[in-house]
């Protein structure tokens, strides 16, 4: 694709954006900024969460990953009901009955003070890191694709990011991205359905052909039943189950979407339609990644090193034609916007309710305060991807990415703690516990082979994560 092609696409697709925001901001406050009035249809949320709830690493790694684990991040998919299913019948009926703003104020007021505030500054830390690293990924790309033909260096592509995301959410917050999720959302799904469709007719596949082509590939065998294969489905189920748990469920980011609907029976049915919308999107990116593979083996086609680069590869170069790069292009900044500009809102969200008390303050000195943080994670953003790019070691970003990940075990942890025991703690020492287990971990995870016979950790980390915070609680409880 051309740099002109791309710039226009881009600068169309930021024009519909800031469209959207103008007619949706109108009238918000920092209710409707935090909670969007509690007036969400609830089939809108759940289409936009999709969006939000995949990346621009999904976008390209679950395709790439079909070559050596074939269809078998399916089964995690499938984990990913079960997970769902807690969410809607057992945490958001939690929030709801308490009438929450931030998930984490139920720290506050199962445990107290410390156990809340180190609750959600996990949150903030996770999410912060998360965000900076798929914006990363997304500059990097637009780097290369544009800005480095016309001499512009990398600050300058993060700043209009940033900037532009900024524009578009800061007045009215959850109110415009559920809406702009919805769009987004919209250009994922078709990107990855135009380019299965593209695919087949360049290998002359009716759909039963495709069908029977991927069936009879390689690439796809869904359930592993030896239970020292890493791809084992129990192994691989139960990750999808907590991950959907404490990625979705005890993460301010999606959790918000779910409380801006009218009511919990509304939230339910969100939940329910949004996992199934998901689980098919999954199994669409699964199939278009042992299609790619399919494709490459017979034009002859060498496959890239990296497994990620074989979906970019195949269309930026135009192999399936100039639609299916454009709906590429799309997707790629579709799912990486849709995640980041939801983080923004959520982190704002995060910082306003449990660090500035917000429910003691008037409205006029509210919406200064949600300006100023909204711009002040805007601007931090900004700064973590620089910091990654200055890096520029895949290794030690990827490093980094991680050990944000283990932030989600204390949170699986607190939760549990507070849901399935009646015990106080103590409350001064939770962030100790807290800091902790992720530390034993991530030591844990480095030497596991020599410590435990060759055994190594996958996505089970977490939920050893998780336990060993439940077991800290446990020493300190009252």
């Amino acid at each position: 694709m051309s740099p002109s092609l791309i710039f226009t696409v881009i600068s169309l697709y930021f024009l519909a954006l800031i469209v959207i925001a103008y007619f949706t901001s109108k009238g918000a406050d920092t209710e409707g900024f935090f909670t969007a009035d509690k007036k969400a249809a609830w089939y809108v949320v759940a289409f936009g969460m999709i969006g939000a709830s995949l990346s621009g690493v999904t976008f390209i790694s679950v395709p790439g990953d079909v070559g050596t684990g074939q269809f078998a991040y399916f089964q995690m998919v499938l984990g990913y009901l079960a997970g769902y299913a807690v969410i809607g019948w057992v945490l958001l009926p939690l929030y709801y009955r308490l009438n929450l703003v931030s998930i984490y104020t139920y720290l506050d007021q199962r445990f107290g003070f410390w156990s809340y505030k180190t609750g959600s500054s996990f949150f903030l830390l996770s999410r912060t890191i998360g965000s900076a690293f798929r914006l990363y990924l997304v500059a990097a790309v637009l780097q290369i694709g544009i800005f480095d033909p016309l001499g512009i260096p990398f600050f300058v592509n993060v700043l209009l990011t940033i900037a532009l995301i900024w524009v578009y959410t800061f007045k009215g917050g959850m109110k415009t991205i559920i809406w702009t999720d919805t769009f987004q959302t919209f250009f994922l799904v078709a990107a990855v359905v135009m380019s299965v469709v593209l695919i087949a007719q360049q290998l002359e596949l009716d759909f039963w052909g495709l069908v029977k082509t991927v069936k009879e590939s390689n690439y796809s065998q869904i359930f592993f039943w030896d239970w020292q294969d890493k791809r084992f489905f129990l192994k691989q189920f139960l990750a999808g189950m907590f991950i959907a748990i404490t990625m979705t469920g005890l993460d301010q980011d999606l959790m918000q979407k779910n409380l801006a609907c009218k009511n919990i029976k509304e939230a339910q049915k969100n939940m329910l339609s949004f996992v199934v919308v998901l689980v098919a999107v999954n199994f669409l990116f699964i199939t278009l990644g042992a299609l790619l593979y399919i494709y490459a083996n017979q034009k002859g086609i060498p496959i890239p090193e990296r497994a990620d680069y074989l979906y970019p590869t195949l269309a930026l170069n135009l192999h399936f034609g100039t639609v299916a790069a454009v709906f590429f292009l799309l997707g790629i900044i579709a799912s990486s916007y849709a995640s980041a500009d939801s983080a923004l809102a959520s982190l704002t969200t995060a910082f306003c309710i449990d660090f500035l008390n917000f429910a003691d303050k008037v409205e006029s000195l509210r919406q200064k305060l949600k300006f100023w943080v909204h711009l002040g994670f805007s601007v931090l953003l900004f700064f973590v991807i620089l910091l990654f790019q200055a890096i520029n070691k895949a290794s030690v970003i990827k490093a980094v990415f991680t050990a944000a990940g283990y932030t989600y075990g204390p949170l699986l942890g607190l939760f549990a703690f507070g849901l399935f025991t009646k015990y106080a703690v103590k409350d001064r020492y939770v962030p100790l516990v807290c800091v902790a287990s992720p530390v034993l971990c991530y030591l844990l995870n480095l030497y596991s082979e020599q410590l435990l016979f060759g055994y190594k950790f996958g996505f089970e980390l977490l939920l050893f994560n998780g336990l060993l915070t439940f077991l800290g609680l446990w020493a300190v409880r009252r």
